[in-house]
């Protein structure tokens, strides 16, 4: 008997022990956190946020970034079944606890202790209202301490009713919802009270996971999730057996509702967003901020399509790499057989009837199209959730017959694919060989595969695929520098890479230009200095030598640098600069916009052998545009803040201004006045170089370009080292415009800047000057016009009959041709002579 008294003595004083000491940690831990701990009295005057947007110089949507939270929720405006629905997934407790529920707590514990993993989860609502709005998301016992803290202080000064409502509207639900009412009408389309039992439960299910959950993404495992909240709602007494029966066997009816851009402008978004994040911090996000960029609403969709259309014209012509996907169950019920089952532990853990009537619901989700056999209900899922690039739709394969294919497309869409939409289809071996043709579709793909789709003009389809090479299309303003279109691949959602600012590639070609405009602006060479096209073998610093060659493998000998431009000869540019010099060269480059520190100083920096962006690249452009003004590029006109729009900042660049007098610093356009940007090139020695470039088009690589019947068309094509970068850079007075094409892993096109890059420069050009006026600048004085001898460059005398026409800036004439005759024998004869091949036959 003493010794159970003492048994139970100890016991006794070992629970109050045990309590002292927890009370104690508690007390304890509140001591030494609390002055860090947020102030959660901010939290009475937190206002929603209001999203920062993006817009066209003339006004159209063409981003939006932040919380979308367009229908801030009261306590009173949510709908009973809802907020039951909540309390049964999250927080059954939440109007009896006080903040913290031990219980969860203590089971949380339990499950870690015994399973190294939380099934269940121990935060409540009010926990994870402080996680949200006040605390970072890391996951740490020093942050759930805080955590507990400050949700014991918030129900000491906020009611449950204000925490339930910051609640519901800052929760994130996937697809940018955050807040039940925004997830309501991004998947659903309808106000909270029009919501269903089966789409509250749904929605509700969606805070512990919103991608695991999300009926788009994953409908098979939501499903699960839905029905078990629906299971805890019935045994809860929230709902009675027949609401129930009816929500629990509801099929999916959830789809994206999200309003499109007005403009596909994604990658000139992004920029603005982080403009705006580096100059306003987070509160770019809310802020009520917007952003008017110079995109041209009219150019860039030209843009956007110009290059998708170029990218899937270089894919077809490299043959078929096979479906994205294979074997994709047809029905819902099928796929949910073959479903993972991690993360769903304790839904399926709660009753066989969770997944039961999971089952049934897959089952009433039955949906099928006229012209397919059986349920197609997980193909319509798949195709839903399956993003569209481009103008390339996602299609799953219904059958193959013959030479045709059947294609389920989204919408329950039934597409016949001829087989003129599928003989492309040779099996991709390398970027240079392809496979046998196919014979039949069904060497192409097989049911249950998904493919990609493309509506051909006529109106019929074609068998396509997301290209595998990436490509980037820039326009400019060369007056001001303004970017009027950008692309920087073939779609933002499928790689959001920007090509068009980040990458850089070898120039290749289009960077002779440059070499040759510094020759002409030093004077000591014009458009028929003659320098010989051959062999030449240099020490690149390394023990071997180097020994370039020209692309045809071939050597012209004596060579026109008109010619030698036109027909991109490499070691004329290379001799070209040795003559003028590295160092002279690289001071003269640098004032186009290239950093001197990654231009290589050597003489392949002639060849184009500098890693540069197709911006830097089409801003140089852009100087040989404007008749050689520094100008820089640049993508904001303004931006404003709040409902009255108050302006924040505005653009003022520097602009070129070809008809001001040299003494002029500042010049008008429309109504505004700008700074005159610097000239650094002379304007003889560009309007020479344009004209230059004009040959790249009539006789030279560029002639495919003679198909847009302008001549107010200049340019250069350009192609690296084994065809890894395919490039066109190119312009008239209005527009400077650069195309690249290459892949991101830098292995080889396998063609030339002709095939892969300028047809879509053609594309693009042609439809934005489509009714515009041609654009040549006016011949500045001194531009001259003298015969020359061709093979020699040298000027000929009246008397000298023969040669060709040039153009020369007055300053710096070439020598004249030597007479090769003797006068005494030339009178004697009554004869002149030039030694011009022209004079002999």
């Amino acid at each position: 008997m003493k010794y159970l008294r003492t048994l139970i003595f100890s016991a006794v004083w070992l629970v109050i022990s045990l309590g002292a000491a927890v009370a104690l940690g508690v007390v304890g831990a509140a001591i030494y956190f609390a002055p860090g701990l947020p102030d959660v009295r901010q939290l009475q005057d937190f206002e929603l946020q209001t999203p920062l947007r993006i817009y066209t110089r003339d006004g159209q949507l063409i981003g939006e970034f932040g919380d979308e939270r367009r229908m801030p929720v009261d306590f009173e405006d949510i709908p009973k079944p809802l907020l039951e629905a909540l309390l049964a997934a999250e927080d059954s407790a939440y109007f009896e606890h006080h903040g913290v529920d031990p219980k969860g707590l203590a089971r949380a514990a339990v499950e870690l202790a015994s399973s190294g993993d939380i099934q269940s989860g121990g935060s409540t609502i009010t926990m994870q209202v402080a996680r949200n709005y006040l605390l970072t998301l890391d996951r740490t016992f020093t942050r759930k301490i805080r955590e507990i803290l400050l949700s014991l202080q918030m129900e000491q000064i906020l009611s449950k009713q204000d925490i339930m409502e910051l609640y519901v509207n800052k929760i994130f639900l996937g697809h940018r919802a955050y807040g039940i009412a925004a997830a309501a009408e991004v998947y659903y389309d309808k106000p909270l009270s029009e919501l269903t039992l089966a789409q509250s439960a749904m929605i509700a299910g969606l805070p512990k996971a919103p991608s695991a959950f999300n009926p788009l993404a994953n409908a098979e495992r939501a499903l699960i999730r839905r029905n078990w909240i629906l299971f805890r709602m019935r045994e809860l007494g929230y709902i009675d057996q027949l609401a129930y029966d009816e929500a629990v066997q509801a099929p999916i009816t959830a789809r994206r509702h999200v309003a499109r851009a007005e403009v596909q402008a994604d990658y000139v978004a992004e920029m603005a967003r982080q403009f705006a994040t580096d100059r306003f911090g987070d509160q770019a996000y809310t802020g009520s901020y917007r952003i008017y960029t110079t995109l041209d609403s009219d150019l860039q969709p030209m843009a956007r399509q110009a290059l998708a259309n170029g990218l899937i014209a270089y894919d077809t012509r490299h043959g078929w790499r096979g479906a994205e996907d294979t074997d994709i169950p047809q029905s819902l019920a099928e796929a949910q057989d073959q479903t993972e089952r991690s993360g769903l532990e304790e839904e399926l853990s709660e009753s066989p009837e969770v997944m039961e009537t999971a089952r049934r619901a897959a089952e009433r989700s039955q949906t099928t199209v006229e012209g397919i056999d059986g349920d197609v209900s997980n193909w319509i899922q798949v195709l839903e959730r399956t993003p569209t690039y481009g103008p390339l739709e996602p299609a799953i394969v219904v059958s193959t017959d013959g030479r045709q294919m059947q294609v389920l497309a989204q919408g329950g869409k039934l597409h016949t694919i001829e087989w003129e939409g599928l003989d492309w289809a040779a099996p991709y071996k390398s970027a240079r060989y392809r496979g046998a043709k196919p014979s039949s579709a069904a060497e192409i793909a097989s049911h249950g595969d998904l493919v990609r789709i493309l509506q051909r003009e006529d109106g019929t389809w074609r068998l396509s695929q997301r290209p595998d090479a990436e490509g980037s299309l820039v326009v400019m303003e060369p007056q001001t520098g303004a970017i009027l279109a950008l692309q920087a691949g073939f779609d933002f959602d499928a790689s959001k890479f920007n090509r068009a600012i980040q990458a850089r590639r070898q120039a290749g070609s289009i960077f002779k230009p440059f070499i040759y405009l510094a020759g002409l602006n030093s004077g000591e060479m014009t458009a028929a200095s003659v320098i010989n096209d051959a062999p030449v073998v240099l020490n690149d610093g390394s023990n071997e030598l180097w020994r370039p060659s020209n692309s045809s493998g071939d050597f012209l000998g004596p060579t026109r640098l008109r010619v030698g431009l036109a027909r991109s000869r490499n070691l004329v540019t290379i001799r070209l600069l040795q003559s003028l010099g590295l160092e002279n060269t690289l001071d003269f480059l640098v004032n186009f916009g290239f950093s001197r520190e990654r231009l290589p100083h050597g003489l392949s920096l002639a060849l184009g052998s500098a890693s540069l962006t197709p911006l830097e690249m089409t801003n140089a452009y852009a100087v040989l545009a404007n008749g050689g003004f520094r100008v820089s590029p640049w993508f904001i006109e303004k931006v404003t803040q709040g409902e009255e729009q108050s302006v924040v900042e505005e653009a003022s660049p520097r602009v070129a201004c070809r008809e001001c007098s040299e003494d002029a610093t500042t010049t008008e356009i429309d109504g505004k006045t700008y700074e005159i940007a610097p000239r650094i090139a002379n304007a003889r020695a560009i309007y020479i170089l344009r004209d230059m470039l004009r040959d790249v088009v009539e006789h030279g690589t560029a002639r495919r370009a003679l198909a847009m019947n302008r001549s107010d068309i200049v340019g250069k094509t350009g192609t690296t080292n084994d065809q890894r970068d395919a490039w066109f850079a190119g312009f008239n007075t209005d527009l400077a415009t650069t195309v690249w094409v290459g892949k991101d892993d830098n292995t080889p096109t396998a063609e030339y800047g002709s095939q892969a890059a300028l047809p879509i420069w053609v594309d693009f050009m042609s439809q934005a000057l489509d009714g515009k006026p041609e654009a040549i600048p006016e011949q500045p004085p001194g531009i001259v016009t003298a015969r020359v001898d061709a093979n020699t460059g040298r000027l000929l005398r009246d008397s000298q009959g023969g040669g060709i026409s040039e153009i020369f800036d007055e300053d710096h004439l070439p020598s004249q041709q030597p007479r090769r005759v003797e006068s005494a024998v030339e009178r004697h004869s009554d004869s002149q002579g030039t030694g011009a091949y022209e004079a002999i036959f």
